[in-house]
C-alpha cells in the first residue's frame, strides 16, 4: 500500500466525523443477513434491542425505548410531536445548530416555542433557565442538547434537569452525540425523554433513531401527534401488543445496532467507551496544539466527542485542499458548522483508537509542510 494512504485494513477511509462513523467489522457483518420483519427471530431481536437501549440510559422500569426508522432528526421531531400538545409550550435552550433545529421543528409542527440562546462557545446557564421558568408559567417542556455537535460543547445536563424538575416541567434531551459514552441515567436524573441515534457513540450504522421515554408521558400522549408515521405513542403501543414495528423496519440496521450494543457491553459499557474517546481526544488536542492549531472551546466545556479547531489564517491553509489531502491519506473530517468563526471539526468517536490519531497527526504535519512549500517554495 502507498505509504501516503492510511486507510483501514479493508481500504475504507477512517471517518473522523460525529456520525456516520467508522464501525467494527462484526457490526458491518451483521447487515449481511436478511430478516423477515414479522418473523419471531426479528421480534426477539427488537425486544433485546429495546431492552439494551433502555439499560444504557439507566432505565429501570419507568422508561421505555421506542425505536423509529430514520435519522436522529427524525426521532427528535417524533418526540416533540408526540409529547408536546397543541396547548403546551416548549422552551429550547440553544447554543448551536442542533438547538436551533429543535426550535424550527417545534414551530413547523405548529407548537408554541420560545428560545434561550447563548454564544456557541458558552454552556447553557442553569440560573437563566431558572429565571425563564419562574417568569413564564406557560412553559410545559424544556429541551436541551446534551453535547452540541456543532462544536463538541458539553452542556450541564444534571444541573439543568434539577432546575426543570424543581418547576415541575418535562425535560427533553437531545443526546445524539453523547448516548453510549457520556453518562446519562434517567433513574437518577429527572429526564422525560432522551433522544439519540444508532450511528454515533453506539457505533452502529445510520438509519435508526430512538427515544427512551418516561412511560407515564407516553401514556398521556395518545392522539397528540398529528403525524401517522412519527407518533411514538402508537409506535410504542405496537411494540407492546405484538413486538412488531408498525411499518417496515430497517432490519439490517437494527441487526447492526444490536451487535454494536452487545459490543458496548463487552467493552465495559459507556464508562469504558468514554475512556477510549477521551484518550483519542487528548492525543488529538495535544498534537494539534503542537502543530499550531487552536481549539475553539475552553477545556471546561469541551466533550471528548468532536474537536472544533479554528482555521489557520496563514496563506498556506485552504480548507478544501487540506480536506482533500487528508482524504487522500484515508482520513475524512468535517467542515465547521459555526456562524461566528471559520473552523473545521475532527471527530473522536467510532471504532477508532489512539493509534489512528497518532497516524492522523503525522499526516497533518506532512500536509502542512507540503502546502507551505506550495505557497512559499522549497526551503533551501
Amino acid at each position: 500500500m502507498n505509504d501516503r494512504i492510511r486507510m483501514r485494513e479493508d481500504g475504507v477511509p477512517i471517518l473522523l466525523t460525529p456520525g456516520p462513523l467508522t464501525t467494527r467489522p462484526e457490526t458491518r457483518q451483521a447487515m449481511l443477513r436478511d430478516w423477515g420483519s414479522r418473523d419471531e427471530a426479528f421480534i426477539a431481536m427488537t425486544a433485546e434491542l429495546r431492552r439494551r437501549l433502555a439499560a444504557v440510559a439507566g432505565g429501570r422500569g419507568g422508561h421505555v425505548a421506542v425505536p423509529l426508522q430514520g435519522s436522529g432528526t427524525f426521532i427528535v421531531e417524533a418526540t416533540i410531536g408526540t409529547l408536546i400538545g397543541a396547548d403546551e409550550k416548549l422552551l429550547v435552550l440553544i447554543n448551536g445548530a442542533y438547538g436551533e433545529r429543535m426550535l424550527a421543528i417545534t414551530r413547523r409542527l405548529g407548537r408554541r416555542a420560545e428560545a434561550l440562546r447563548w454564544p456557541e462557545d458558552q454552556a447553557v446557564d442553569p440560573a437563566a433557565v431558572e429565571r425563564a421558568l419562574r417568569d413564564d408559567p406557560a412553559i410545559t417542556h424544556v429541551a436541551l442538547v446534551h453535547c452540541e455537535t456543532t462544536t463538541g460543547l458539553l452542556n450541564p445536563l444534571a444541573a439543568v434537569a434539577a432546575v426543570v424538575a424543581s418547576h415541575g416541567r418535562a425535560f427533553l434531551v437531545d443526546a445524539m452525540s453523547s448516548f453510549g459514552a457520556l453518562g446519562i441515567d434517567v433513574g437518577q436524573t429527572p429526564i422525560t425523554a432522551v433522544m439519540a441515534s444508532s450511528n454515533k457513540c453506539l457505533e452502529g450504522v445510520p438509519g435508526l433513531g430512538f427515544a427512551v421515554i418516561e412511560e407515564k408521558a407516553l401514556l398521556a400522549a395518545k392522539g397528540v401527534n398529528p403525524s401517522l408515521c412519527f407518533d411514538l405513542h402508537e409506535q410504542w403501543q405496537g411494540f407492546e401488543r405484538n413486538g412488531q414495528w408498525r411499518f417496515t423496519p430497517p432490519v439490517q440496521v437494527a441487526a447492526a445496532l444490536l451487535t454494536a450494543l452487545r459490543r458496548l457491553e463487552t467493552e465495559g459499557g459507556p464508562a469504558a467507551r468514554l475512556r477510549r474517546y477521551q484518550e483519542n481526544f487528548d492525543i488529538l488536542a495535544q498534537g494539534m496544539t503542537r502543530l499550531g492549531f487552536q481549539l475553539f472551546l475552553a477545556p471546561g466545556i469541551q466533550a471528548p466527542i468532536i474537536a472544533t479547531f479554528y482555521q489557520p489564517t496563514a496563506p498556506w491553509f485552504r480548507f478544501p485542499s487540506f480536506y482533500q489531502a487528508l482524504a487522500a491519506r484515508g482520513f475524512l473530517i468535517y467542515p465547521g458548522k459555526l456562524s461566528q468563526a471559520d473552523t473545521f471539526r475532527i471527530g473522536c468517536i467510532g471504532a477508532i483508537g489512539p493509534d489512528d490519531f497518532r497516524r492522523l497527526l503525522v499526516a497533518i504535519a506532512a500536509i502542512m509542510e507540503e502546502q507551505k512549500e506550495a505557497v512559499d517554495g522549497p526551503v533551501h
